[in-house]
Order: structure tokens, then C-alpha cells, then sequence
């Protein structure tokens, strides 16, 4: 760890970890799991050595695809809700009005989303809340977050929000809390359902996930989903998917998780 601590002393860690949204969230899983922290530290910060350059040290030497980068820890569905609220806003239209997020790191999303005044926002975090802002214990203070277990009915009336987007908690679910989990979902909701769920063949972090999940995340596949969806009664939201894209290829936005939209079951 010399070289880890040499870099932290001189600022290297804090320059390559503010440098880039993957790698920001390489630098989180350092600090999660001490037995990585040598590995990734060390190519981390050759590779802000090396940026610039032709090479690509970070990802293509460490053996990560595209598509992995941004599983390496239990939210990075997360991560790229927010990256997407922009394309929702435009795909939606007036059905951001009232948004109800679901997922773990609810705070950073619903503080997201409140920027814009014109959106009204609430967070369920499914599972503990560990080393929380005091932004995020304000959202906990005021009910606007609140920290609730869903594969139970969800603290809410049908209909009380205009959207649900749910983000990297679909995937920690087996099959039969699925059954009750996403009809419940859709209740809450008046216009539809978004999920943005990880993708098939990707890593994660088995050894974090399960101590704060319970069990490895479960990476289905669009057939599966598709599947799924026509056995629960859920159907696509054709316009919906439609705008997203538009909207998507319009800002040069590419998902790196599964984004699926439904339609209420009213």
C-alpha cells in the first residue's frame, strides 16, 4: 500500500479520481474493498500518467469492456440515471412532474432531479443507508427519501406519482418478488415505469454486493425481460421508447445499462 499512500500524499489520487465519471467510480470501489485498492490504485493513476497519449492504460490493461466499466460497483445503473434525466425530460415531457426514483443512492438522484424547479421528486432506497451526505439526511429528514424494503407494498397511494424510474434494484430480485415487486411499481404510478437494469455478461462486485444486497445481482437479458413482461401483463411503451431514443441519438446519448419503459397497469 506505499504506493497508494505516496500517490494520496503527493494528490494523485484526488486529481485521477475527480478526472472522469468511470474513473470516479473505479476510485469508490478502492475505498469500499481494501484488497483492491493496490491493483486498481496503481493502474488508476498510470493511467492519468498516461492521459492524453494513444494509449489507454486504464480500461484495455485491466481486461474491462465497455459495457463493465460501469458494473464494477452495486449502483451503477444509478449513476447512469442520472446521466439520462435530461433524455427522460424530453422523452417525457409533462410526466417528470412528479418523479418517484427507487434505487440505491436514491439522494444523489432525487437531488438531481430537484434542480429542476419545475420537477417534484421523492426516493425510496431499498436497502441500508451507509455513509450518507447530510444533504442526503435532509431528503430522509422531510419524508422526501425514505428507506423501505420493495418487495413489500410500497408506503404510497396508486396513482401518486406521474413516473417511476427504477434503477439497479430490479436486479437483486429473484423472479418471484419480481411478480409482486413490479406491479407494485406500477401502481404508484399514473403515466409509466422506467427501468434501467444492468446488462448480461457484465462484472460486478460479487464479494460487496452480496454483504449489502443479500445476493449477487442477476443480469437478464432484453428477451428474458421481454419475456417477463408478457407473462406479468406489462406492456412496452412503444411511444415512450420512441422519444427516448430520438432524444438519445439527437445528444449523442448512449445507455450503458438496459432502459425499458412500461406502461401503468391502470
Amino acid at each position: 500500500m506505499d504506493f497508494i499512500n505516496t500517490a494520496k500524499r503527493f494528490g494523485l489520487i484526488d486529481k485521477v479520481c475527480f478526472s472522469d465519471l468511470e474513473i470516479a467510480l473505479l476510485c469508490r470501489v478502492i475505498r469500499k474493498d481494501k484488497f483492491m485498492a493496490l491493483p486498481i490504485g496503481l493502474v488508476l493513476v498510470i493511467g492519468y500518467l498516461f492521459r492524453g497519449s494513444d494509449i489507454d492504460p486504464i480500461f484495455l490493461h485491466v481486461g474491462l469492456s465497455e459495457s463493465s466499466k460501469l458494473s464494477l460497483t452495486g449502483d451503477a445503473c444509478t449513476e447512469e440515471t442520472q446521466r439520462a434525466i435530461p433524455i427522460l425530460k424530453t422523452a417525457y415531457g409533462e410526466s417528470m412532474r412528479r418523479v418517484l426514483h427507487v434505487g440505491p443512492d436514491t439522494c444523489s438522484v432525487v437531488s438531481e432531479l430537484l434542480k429542476d424547479e419545475e420537477i417534484e421528486a421523492w426516493g425510496v432506497e431499498p436497502y441500508d443507508m451507509d455513509d450518507v451526505s447530510q444533504n442526503c439526511k435532509s431528503l430522509v429528514r422531510r419524508g422526501t427519501v425514505r428507506v423501505a424494503d420493495i418487495k413489500f407494498p410500497l408506503p404510497y397511494r396508486e396513482n401518486s406519482f406521474s413516473l417511476v424510474i427504477v434503477s439497479d434494484a430490479v436486479d437483486y430480485l429473484s423472479p418471484k418478488s419480481l411478480n409482486k415487486t413490479l406491479p407494485e411499481l406500477a401502481r404508484v404510478s399514473s403515466d409509466g415505469l422506467v427501468m434501467f437494469t444492468g446488462n448480461p455478461g457484465s462484472s460486478r462486485a460479487k464479494a460487496a454486493e452480496l454483504s449489502k444486497f443479500g445476493r449477487p445481482a442477476k443480469m437478464r437479458s432484453a428477451t428474458w425481460w421481454a419475456r417477463f413482461f408478457v407473462q406479468t401483463s406489462f406492456e412496452e411503451n412503444e411511444d415512450a421508447i420512441k422519444k427516448f431514443e430520438q432524444a438519445a441519438t439527437k445528444n449523442g446519448y448512449k445507455p450503458r445499462c438496459q432502459v425499458f419503459h412500461l406502461k401503468s397497469q391502470h
